[in-house]
């Protein structure tokens, strides 16, 4: 029989329940017993849904209070000592603290990395590990949720990050990786164990750097520790996903496993492959649903591909998603909204596990025992492959149009420098912040009023008008040099462009996860991209004329638009960034044209969207750099062009940053260490760098002491006339009481450094 099941499920409930959970017990409106009850409900309606859909075992362990990777961390016991966590099991409030620097109880102390999931939105917590580290069995949700599920008549595939990709992601402190995974790995054989004894008949590790060109050395390592772990009564099915297996697929398939996954939606031509070398007992799951994109499934694509494999294995494939539906939103049928024909086409995770059921029905009983939904969804892709609503012929006809002279910056930056300082007259060490400002309940319900008509539009913008006056003042009360309106009239940077484009739509209730409690709802680009009418400009233009002081256009850049979407898949990716770009440009003119002295283009997605194997990445990095620097052509040399990125590793395209050209970039660092400065130090990255000196994921607020701390770290990496002073990222999710200490105390340390670093030129000035 052909299993049909899936990695993962999205947490956060339809109606954000968790979100909404999570933020009454950090504020202590909840206590810890109903909080996990909360979650043990959410689990158990998820674990109804796959049942209901028809699939063969649910999945357990998928679920996370925050972070399936902190997860393992605090199963492991692997809590850094900061934290103060006793030797026996790791309390709630300890991982929260882990995460956000702060919980309920328990001292606050400066929260672990966060950086993105391989190349997607979603946000890990990096572990931190150091020499001679030791494991051992410190929580023990995984083991009570399997035994819930069983409680309630699943039959259950337990699931966590594998042993190598656990190491691979983590940082460790005076040591290798590789060196820890024989400790790490007794830890494991304990887990499964565990899993085990609680009902489960498999477990899922998921080892997506198999997708990933690995030293020969972590290849080996994959051998031993995966016999190191036997023996324990689970079967083991390896994950593996966002990409093939390549060179790896030899390694993969020896390994002494009961199965493997491997991703048929981005790589379904490592099929054959796999088939060559699978052995006669292994079973093979098979990736033929996309579990990152909205549409509907090519079903017959899919078909093709199972039954190629089915004639090789019979009965010992299974069909799943390509990766976990961790990356869509929960349910089509809350989208009445949306134009019937749109929500047709579309899927997501209530809807991709009846995919699957398609699937395995056709595959078992041959079309014609799923006649009706499997025309359904043939209608539905063709209809939608062939709307005239997809396609613009102006646009069209303009993006051909695009030449190498639009995308170049007329003067170099030495010479731009020049003239913006003397246009902007910013003083050394300039301090600002990164966009946003705190979204209140009280903004946030005045746009809810305003969508569902309890509020007039004239009534609306007056709302915002006074909102923007509000932050204007408290900006210049706080001393900052260069000024934001704070945007609120954004709920979210991507969904606020997004609605102001022809060719994208919104959902109601399409939230995805990006990190802990913050949710984003990611536009749907169904066709061609055009912008009708200018988007910022009179909020920009309204903020400036309240202050002396120079206030930044705030723009998102268009591969974070296109990565931070669901993308049409009937259209090459250049395509619909170059679309994005020519968008976004228009905007940047007008914005000039208004009198903006200083425009930000945020392209915060850039380094998640970089292809995991380096050979693919050159043509990337190419249409990257051509999209930012066609927003950006046709500016004159007098205005100052900021970027910001933040939360990813950015070793990898210090070319491509430098090619882009930004006069400012800013970055986060105030989690990630000064690392990427020196990479940028050695490069000889001559432009501007604004790098995060605190961190604004987490309640806690820095000292003073810790800020300028911090900046001297920065300036003895680079020259003070090179750098900016920032958080790390925009404020929209903290309160006004979260900020105003850290802002002022983030001016005083720049004015007490700046009266240093003129106190040193006097000093050599006297000297000579």
């Amino acid at each position: 029989m052909v299993i049909a099941h899936t990695l993962g499920f999205p947490r956060i409930g339809a109606r954000r329940e968790l979100k909404w959970a999570l933020e009454d017990y950090w504020s202590g409106k909840m206590d810890a017993g109903a909080l996990q009850t909360a979650a043990r409900d959410l689990r158990r309606r998820h674990w109804d849904l796959q049942r209901h859909a028809g699939l063969d075992l649910v999945t357990a362990g998928d679920f996370s209070l925050y972070d399936h990777v902190l997860d393992v961390t605090t199963l492991v016991g692997a809590v850094p000592a900061r934290f103060g966590a006793a030797d026996g099991l790791i309390d709630l409030d300890t991982y929260f603290r882990m995460a956000r620097g702060r919980a309920p109880r328990g001292r606050d102390a400066p929260a672990c990395a966060m950086t993105k999931w391989f190349d997607t939105n979603y946000h890990y917590i990096v572990p931190e590990l150091h020499a001679g580290q030791r494991f051992r069995l410190a929580r023990g949700e995984i083991f009570e949720e399997v035994a819930d599920a069983v409680s309630q008549g699943h039959r259950v595939k337990a699931t966590l990050v594998g042993p190598l990709t656990y190491l691979w992601l983590s940082r460790v402190h005076d040591g290798e990786p590789l060196a820890l995974l024989p400790e790490l790995v007794l830890a494991y054989r304990d887990i499964l164990r565990g899993v085990a004894a609680a009902g489960a008949e498999w477990v899922q590790l998921d080892e997506p750097i198999l997708a990933l060109e690995l030293p020969s050395a972590w290849l080996d390592a994959f051998e031993s520790a995966y016999h190191r772990l036997r023996p324990h009564p689970l079967k083991v099915m390896v994950a593996t996903y966002f990409g093939a297996l390549a060179e790896n697929t030899g390694a993969a398939l020896t390994l002494p496993i009961d199965g493997i996954h491997v991703d048929l939606v981005r790589a379904p031509s490592q099929l054959d492959a796999v088939l060559d070398r699978i052995n006669d007992t292994r079973v093979l799951s098979l990736g033929l649903i996309d579990g990152r994109n909205v549409w509907r499934a090519d079903l017959d694509r899919a078909l093709e591909l199972a039954r190629r494999a089915r004639a090789r294995l019979g009965d010992r494939i299974w069909i799943a998603p390509s990766c976990s539906l961790l990356h869509v939103p929960i349910d089509v049928a809350a989208e009445q909204a949306l134009h019937p024909e749109l929500r047709g086409w579309l899927a997501f995770a209530t809807q991709k596990l009846h995919e699957l059921t398609i699937l395995r029905s056709a595959l078992t009983a041959g079309d014609a025992g799923v006649g009706e939904p499997l025309a359904e969804a043939r209608a539905r892709r063709r209809q939608r492959l062939t709307s005239p609503a997809t396609v613009n012929a102006g646009v069209r006809e303009r993006e051909r149009g695009i030449t190498q002279a639009m995308c170049t910056r007329g003067q170099p930056h030495p010479i731009r420098r020049q003239l913006q300082q003397a246009r902007l007259q910013l003083p050394l060490l300039p301090t600002t912040t990164i966009g946003s400002f705190p979204q209140t309940a009280e903004l946030r319900r005045a746009r809810r009023d305003h969508r569902e008509g309890r509020i007039d539009e004239a009534a609306y913008r007056e709302r915002l008008r006074a909102e923007i006056a509000q932050v204007i003042r408290a900006q210049e009360d706080y001393g900052l040099d260069v000024l934001v309106h704070g945007e609120p009239e954004r709920g979210d940077m991507v969904e606020y462009f997004g609605e102001n484009l022809e060719g994208v739509a919104l959902t109601a209730s399409g939230w995805v996860q990006s990190y802990g409690s913050r949710c984003v709802r990611p536009p749907i680009i169904f066709g061609d991209v055009r912008r009708p009418r200018p988007i910022t400009v009179d909020w920009t233009r309204y903020a400036q004329s309240l202050t002396p002081k120079p206030v930044k256009g705030m723009l998102t850049g268009p591969v974070t638009l296109l990565q931070w979407s669901y993308a049409r898949d009937d259209l090459p990716a250049e395509s619909i960034c170059m679309q994005l770009a020519l968008a976004v440009r228009d905007e940047v003119m007008d914005l000039e044209a208004a009198g903006t002295a200083i425009i930000q283009i945020d392209e915060p997605a850039l380094r998640e969207g970089l292809p995991l194997r380096r050979r693919d990445r050159a043509p990337y990095l190419q249409i990257a750099a051509r999209a930012f620097g066609l927003c950006t052509g046709g500016v004159g040399a007098g205005t100052q062009i900021h970027t910001h990125m933040c939360y990813s590793e950015f070793r990898d395209i210090l070319a491509t940053i430098r090619e882009m050209d930004a006069d400012v970039v800013t970055i986060e660092a105030a989690r990630s260490g000064t690392g990427l400065l020196q990479a940028l130090r050695a490069a000889g990255y001559p432009n501007d760098i604004g790098p995060g000196v605190y961190d604004i994921h987490t309640p806690r607020q820095p000292s003073e002491e810790e800020i300028m701390r911090r900046a001297r770290q920065l300036l003895e990496v680079l020259p003070a006339g090179q750098l900016w002073l920032n958080p790390d990222c925009g404020l929209k999710t903290r309160r006004w009481e979260d900020i105003e200490a850290p802002l002022r105390r983030l001016v005083t340390c720049a004015r007490r450094l700046r009266e240093t670093c003129h106190a040193s030129v006097r000093r050599r000035a006297a000297g000579a």
